[in-house]
C-alpha cells in the first residue's frame, strides 16, 4: 500500500519534501553551531569563575601583584558609576530622539536620524572610545570616569532611540485620536498618552542597551583607563570590571587569572539577568497590548 502511494506522488513533490528536510537539517546544524560554543563559554565562566568568587573579592581592594588575595570592590563601584552616568546622560537623548522619529519624523530629518541611529547601533565600540579620547581626554589632559561614561553613552543612545521608536509605533492609533478628540495637542498627547502606554517597552529597550554597554572594554581603555584605588571623582581615572578582566587575564600571575574568571562570572551574571528581565518584560507587555 505504501509503495503504491509513494509511486503516485509526483517526482517534483518528492524533491520539494527532500529540499524541505535538507533545509531543516541545515537550520539545526546552524543552531548547534551557534548554541554549542555559547553554552561552552558560559559553562567555563560559571564553573571556573564561581569557584573563585568570595566575599573578600567583592568587598576589598586589590593586593600587590605578587601577593594573593584582595578584591575588586573599587572596580565594581567604578562600573556602577560609569555605566550609571552613561544611562543618566543617554536616556533623555535616546528617548527624545525615539519620540521625534516616531511622532514627528515623517520627513527627511526623521529618516536621516533613523539611518544614523542604525549606523551608530552597529558602531565598533573602540571607535566610540577613540572619539571620546580625542574630544574629552585630550581636552581635559587626563583620563576620567566622565569620559568613559560619555563613550558608553554614545553606544547607549542609538539603541534606546530605535527601541523607543518601535515601542511608540506599537501604540494603537485610536489612543492618539481619542486624545486629540479631548482637545490635547500633539506634545500633550505624546507625553501623557502615547509615552505612558509604551513605557514598558521603552524600559525594556533601556535595559537591553544597559546590558550591551555594561560589558564594553575598548571604550574604557581609552577613557576611564584604570586605577587600583577607590574612585576620587568623575574627573579622575577609575577601575571598571571589563578593564580589570582584560588586565588580569593577560597578566603573568595565576591568582590574577583566577580573579579574572571571578570578575567575568559577575559581569556575565549581571548581563544575563538584565537580558532575561528585559525580554520577560517585553513579552509580558506584548501580551498585554494584544489583550492576552
Amino acid at each position: 500500500m505504501s509503495e503504491g502511494v509513494s509511486q503516485t506522488i509526483p517526482l517534483r513533490l518528492r524533491l520539494r519534501f527532500l529540499r524541505d528536510r535538507i533545509l531543516v537539517g541545515l537550520c539545526v546544524v546552524a543552531l548547534a553551531a551557534a548554541v554549542v560554543p555559547l553554552v561552552w563559554v558560559l559553562w567555563d565562566v560559571v564553573s571556573v569563575g564561581a569557584a573563585h568568587l568570595s566575599v573578600e573579592f567583592l568587598t576589598s581592594l586589590p593586593e600587590p601583584p605578587t601577593r594573593p588575595g584582595g578584591g575588586w570592590a573599587h572596580a565594581f563601584l567604578g562600573s556602577v558609576v560609569v555605566v550609571g552616568s552613561a544611562i543618566l546622560m543617554g536616556i533623555p537623548v535616546g528617548v527624545g530622539t525615539g519620540i521625534y522619529m516616531s511622532e514627528y519624523g515623517n520627513n527627511l530629518l526623521g529618516r536621516s536620524t533613523r539611518f544614523l541611529c542604525e549606523v551608530m547601533a552597529g558602531l565598533p565600540s573602540i571607535v566610540a572610545g577613540i572619539v571620546a579620547y580625542g574630544l574629552i581626554v585630550v581636552t581635559m589632559g587626563r583620563f576620567s570616569a566622565l569620559s568613559g561614561a560619555i563613550a558608553l553613552a554614545v553606544l547607549f543612545v542609538p539603541i534606546v532611540a530605535i527601541t523607543t521608536q518601535e515601542a511608540l509605533a506599537l501604540v494603537p492609533r485610536h489612543q492618539r485620536e481619542g486624545a486629540f478628540a479631548l482637545g490635547l495637542g500633539d506634545a500633550s498627547t505624546t507625553l501623557r498618552v502615547v509615552l505612558p502606554a509604551a513605557m514598558g517597552n521603552v524600559l525594556t529597550g533601556i535595559m537591553l542597551a544597559t546590558a550591551r554597554v555594561a560589558g564594553e572594554t575598548a571604550p574604557l581603555l581609552f577613557t576611564a583607563f584604570n586605577s587600583r584605588f577607590w574612585m576620587e571623582g568623575l574627573d579622575q581615572p577609575t577601575a571598571t570590571v571589563p578593564v580589570n578582566i582584560y588586565n588580569y587575564a593577560i597578566s603573568p600571575f595565576d591568582h590574577w587569572h583566577d580573579q579574572a574568571w571571578a570578575g567575568a562570572f559577575v559581569l556575565v551574571s549581571v548581563v544575563l539577568v538584565l537580558n532575561v528581565a528585559a525580554r520577560t518584560l517585553w513579552a509580558r507587555r506584548a501580551r498585554f497590548m494584544a489583550g492576552g
